[in-house]
């Protein structure tokens, strides 16, 4: 496996919100992405417009993972990777550049809301990796960690 990472371009959108749905935790459809407002569509504009930086890790053609902040506010909206890409080092490499470019944007403060419970993978990954709790939950009930520069 030879693993390259690249920033995200709109036609990157469709295949992540196919991804999305084929992660080990916290799959979601792409009819449950729709009926949020998120399709390949809406995700392409948002990278075009520059709303959504994000970072895609690619085996060969297909793609393994990616990562997404929110420019405005400095939030992770969204790490995913395709189960047979775990514990490589993809995941926080994707959310080491993603967080890169937010703090290229003048960002000292990052967020994202995670998993409650210890027993999902991302609650120790997030920590292992220096995010720290804020103590908040936020409107879907998870646990509000924080990354500062």
């Amino acid at each position: 496996m030879r693993i390259t990472y690249r920033p995200a371009i709109p036609q990157d959108a469709a295949a992540c919100v196919t991804l999305r749905g084929m992660t080990r935790e916290n799959a979601v459809s792409e009819a449950e992405l729709a009926a949020a407002g998120i399709t390949a569509e809406t995700w392409a504009a948002g990278i075009a417009e520059g709303l959504y930086p994000g970072v895609v890790a690619l085996d060969g053609a297909k793609l393994a993972g990616y990562c997404f902040g929110h420019r405005d506010t400095g939030e992770i909206v969204v790490l995913a990777l395709l189960p047979e890409y775990e514990r490589q080092g993809v995941g926080k490499t994707v959310l080491d550049m993603a967080a890169s470019f937010l703090k290229a944007l003048g960002h000292t403060r990052l967020f994202l809301g995670c998993a409650t419970n210890p027993a999902v993978r991302s609650y120790g990954f997030y920590r292992h990796l220096g995010w720290r709790s804020t103590g908040a939950l936020n409107d879907a009930g998870d646990e509000v960690l924080e990354y500062r520069y």
